[in-house]
């Protein structure tokens, strides 16, 4: 790592602290040019670990940057990814709009597990059996970390983004659970209406192809870390839309077609 444990635990503490009182904190990457994509990590971790002492419970995984377009923006050639736990989860409904800073949402497909997936080596055929069902899922993300800099405007660099917990704050399950070999996966596509008009429409190949490519690049990233994807756990396989920006009072309407249709209200 290029910065200190110390710098770590002080980074994670102001996420915290961020995320409590719904003020942004500046750019990690600006006030420390040295920081690297391992730092935002060692970062994130940190403040999950902050959390779990706290009384919240691990749930699965989310990954984030899966399209090409967002990885040319983000300058990386690989997806990053996050924790989920258990006050991030949301059935389709009401949405406390005080939860999160500058929500956004994003139109996903979850990949609810029923054994481990671990190791080096890990395929789409291992995803597909390794899993109990796909459902359709929003991922509502956020930044505790400003998107763009008060002073240059610039806008933050992937390293604060997987310091922010991969910009995971919320997850909302609706639809119909079906098992992953019954759905064409790639060809999975949704509507998102916001406040009655379509905002975002897209197709799950957006995501590397097939939203299971990324489950297992997951699995494979988290093997040197001596971890794995475990039985239970959902796994949100990654956007095929650009985020809707959303605040309180605002009305969304996910049709995922076949996989059925949700609304969800910020309040």
């Amino acid at each position: 790592m290029s910065i200190t444990p110390e710098l770590v635990q002080q980074l994670a503490r102001e996420l915290d602290e961020s995320e409590r009182t719904r003020q942004q904190v500046e750019h990690f990457s600006r006030r420390y040019p040295a920081m690297t994509v391992e730092d935002g990590y060692a970062v994130a971790r940190a403040w999950v670990a902050m959390k779990i002492a706290a009384g919240r419970k691990p749930i699965g995984h989310k990954i984030g940057l899966t399209s090409r377009a967002m990885q040319q923006s983000s300058q990386i050639d690989e997806p990053d990814y996050g924790t989920l736990l258990d006050d991030m989860l949301f059935a389709p409904g009401d949405i406390p709009t005080q939860r999160f800073v500058a929500p956004r949402v994003e139109v996903e497909l979850a990949f609810i597990l029923k054994k481990p997936l671990r190791g080096e080596k890990v395929s789409v055929d291992d995803v597909l059996d390794a899993t109990e069902y796909v459902q359709p899922a929003i991922e509502i993300i956020d930044a505790r970390i400003e998107q763009f800099d008060r002073h240059t405007r610039a806008p933050r660099k992937v390293q604060d983004t997987i310091s922010d917990n991969a910009a995971n704050a919320g997850i909302i399950l609706g639809g119909r659970k079906m098992h992953p070999r019954e759905v064409d996966l790639p060809w999975v596509g949704a509507i998102l209406r916001q406040n009655g008009v379509v905002e975002e429409t897209g197709l799950a190949a957006g995501v590397q192809g097939n939203p299971a490519v990324g489950v297992a690049w997951l699995a494979m990233k988290l093997a040197p870390w001596g971890e794995g994807l475990e039985a239970g756990e959902i796994v949100l396989a990654g956007s095929f839309t650009r985020p809707a920006p959303a605040k309180q009072g605002d009305v969304f309407d996910a049709d995922y077609g076949r996989l059925g249709r949700f609304e969800f209200r910020f309040v």
